[in-house]
């Protein structure tokens, strides 16, 4: 899994934000109580992407939801409908879950993924901007 994540964020052009290790993956991901959720598929018994998700819950629909962290599809495997299954098995979790969203974010100059996002029927919520703290910004406001 985190060969995948190291592959994902050189292609988003972001290696140097990819700090997450082994154990915190393990620590999230595979305890008593997981923060997160990974699909992986395979071809041939070969692992060739993975979806990253966690539950999220909106209060104006009053259910919980998918937010899709990461999808990755390597390569070779582009095109021959993995990252299609991967979306259709979350998007199949919330109707048997009666989830009430399935989301995600995607780099503005990423178009083969918009476009192949577009083509699924998803929407883009342009007149939302994702918001981050971190770092010694997320230090300050927490010691007030």
């Amino acid at each position: 899994m985190l060969a995948f994540i190291r592959e994902l964020a050189a292609y988003e052009r972001l290696a140097h934000e990819a700090v997450a290790t082994a154990a915190d993956i393990e620590a999230a991901l595979f305890c008593d109580q997981p923060k997160a959720f990974c699909d992986f598929a395979e071809i041939e018994g070969e692992a060739v992407g993975f979806a990253l998700w966690f539950y999220n819950f909106s209060s104006f629909v009053g259910r919980r939801g998918i937010y899709l962290v990461d999808l990755y599809v390597r390569p070779q495997a582009r095109g021959s409908g993995i990252g299609r299954a991967l979306l259709r098995q979350l998007a199949q979790r919330c109707v048997d879950e009666g989830l009430g969203r399935l989301e995600w974010a995607v780099l503005d100059w990423n178009a083969p993924a918009i476009a192949f996002y577009d083509s699924l029927g998803s929407v883009s919520m342009d007149d939302w901007r994702t918001r981050r703290l971190d770092g010694d910004a997320l230090r300050a406001l927490a010691e007030g």
